[in-house]
């Protein structure tokens, strides 16, 4: 364990780097919090449809920007190696690979939007709205996408405030933005819950135009259209690819959830997701400490000094449990408020309430998973992520969630509380495979970690 003074030390940069990403990512996941309760002032059913909207359209984004997510650790590694000069390719080609993946995954939602509305068992108006939902949202993806391009390769290089700005001033106009297309104010057509998709897509666009004005400031000679760099492109991808399906898993697997209980009708979707949301926002916390934990590992790894990346993740570890049990106590204590903000409806504001319990429980185990799977990214370690999300999530958490929600093969049907349970083991099978692959690999010679992060 290290000493009071070398953590201090370390948690004071973990901390001044990763604040600014905090605040940007939690403005950013509060358009999700906009959203869902702008939602449930035009009713339940809207609030419904924009919750199974966005099971869609949150897996396949997370999958574009896990294939993006190795853009940071590579930079962060190239100056911590002192080679500043070459590290402008990587943005370059990152837009290349944001547009070819833009384009892949509009073509996804629009076939996902068509055969979802079309499904027998589903609601036909909440069906209705998702599907106008993610017709409208789509369009923010190439935005999106070359975002996160430009707030990687800057977060790398320790700009962290243009991200921050960046995510305040898309909360700020999302707030009007979605009053005026789901109400249809100032001559704009009422378009419900699906204005909520429309308002995003608009944001987007301007959190992206907000990076590229920093880019140019901080880093003039970046900016510069090149031809694709096939090997570059390959080695984010093929770093990526990984990181985006472990991301796929893990959040399908929650999405999956929203879509596997929408038959149980629109009060349990709506109370399911208040608690998705609340979950969500306070994921940023250690989302955040993730992204401050793999830029300063990949910096001491490219620089040789693995006693200091050992060091980072000691102190990033105890900073994440101390954020778990935070916002657990939180959670439990504030549950019936908290579930008020979303829905009037007693019947959600009940559920959503209980529902709460089971979130604030996986809290600490998802706070240290989610920095020790940042440490592995600073490795560039990505396999062991896939493999041990897609064991976790999709060999656990799925089947035993459903044999909870709605079979008697082990206890008596739960209903959408077996979900619940099975992501909450789900999440401790994380943490532990995690915390034993970062044994591991602390255990390497400095070698045998230049050699993995030269592949």
């Amino acid at each position: 364990m290290i000493s009071q003074n070398t953590f201090k030390a370390h948690a004071k940069s973990l901390l001044h780097l990763g604040m600014p990403i905090l605040l940007g990512q939690l403005a950013q996941m509060s358009m999700n919090f906009v959203d869902t309760v702008v939602a449930g002032m035009a009713g339940t059913a809207h609030m419904a449809g924009v919750s199974i909207g966005g099971a869609i359209w949150t897996p396949l984004l997370l999958f574009g920007q896990g294939i993006l997510i190795p853009i940071g650790p590579l930079v962060a590694q190239g100056l911590g190696a002192g080679k500043k000069e070459s590290l402008n390719r990587f943005w370059r080609n990152g837009i290349w690979i944001a547009f070819l993946l833009s384009a892949f995954l509009i073509a996804l939602f629009t076939l996902a939007s068509y055969f979802y509305v079309r499904s027998a068992k589903i609601d036909k108006e909440m069906a209705q709205i998702a599907s106008e939902y993610l017709f409208y949202i789509k369009w923010g993806m190439p935005a999106f996408l070359l975002f996160f391009v430009t707030r990687f390769f800057m977060e790398a290089k320790s700009y962290t405030r243009p991200a921050m700005i960046a995510g305040f001033a898309a909360l700020f106009c999302n707030i009007p933005l979605n009053m005026i297309f789901v109400f249809g104010y100032f001559g704009f057509p009422a378009l419900g819950g699906a204005g909520c998709g429309l308002a995003t897509a608009v944001v987007c666009w301007i959190m992206f135009f907000i990076m590229f004005y920093y880019l140019k400031k901080y880093s003039p000679g970046t900016f510069k259209i090149v031809r694709p760099n096939m090997v570059v492109m390959k080695r984010v991808v093929r770093l990526g690819l990984p990181i985006a399906f472990a991301l796929l898993l893990e959040v399908s697997s929650f999405s999956l959830i929203s879509l596997l209980i929408s038959p149980l009708g629109k009060v349990t979707v709506s109370g399911h997701q208040a608690a998705m949301t609340t979950s969500g926002l306070l994921f940023m916390f250690p989302l955040s400490l993730g992204t401050a934990t793999s830029i300063l590992i990949g910096r001491h790894v490219g620089a040789g000094d693995l006693v200091k990346a050992k060091e980072t993740r000691q102190s990033s570890v105890l900073i994440g449990v101390l954020i778990g049990f935070v916002s657990l106590c939180g959670m439990v204590l504030f549950r019936e408020e908290i579930a008020k903000l979303y829905s009037q409806d007693p019947m959600v504001i009940a559920l959503a309430g209980s529902i709460l319990i089971f979130t604030a429980i996986y809290q600490i185990p998802d706070c240290v998973q989610m920095v020790v799977l940042s440490v592995l990214r600073g490795y560039n370690d990505t396999k062991a992520i896939f493999y041990i999300c897609c064991f976790s999530y999709w060999g656990l958490s799925v089947p035993i969630g459903y044999a909870l929600c709605y079979t008697d093969f082990i206890v008596k049907p739960l209903g959408v509380y077996g979900f619940w349970i099975a992501l909450i083991l789900g999440l401790l099978c994380v943490c532990l495979l995690v915390n034993l692959r970062v044994r591991h690999l602390e255990g390497l010679t400095l070698e045998q970690v230049k050699a993995k992060i030269s592949r």
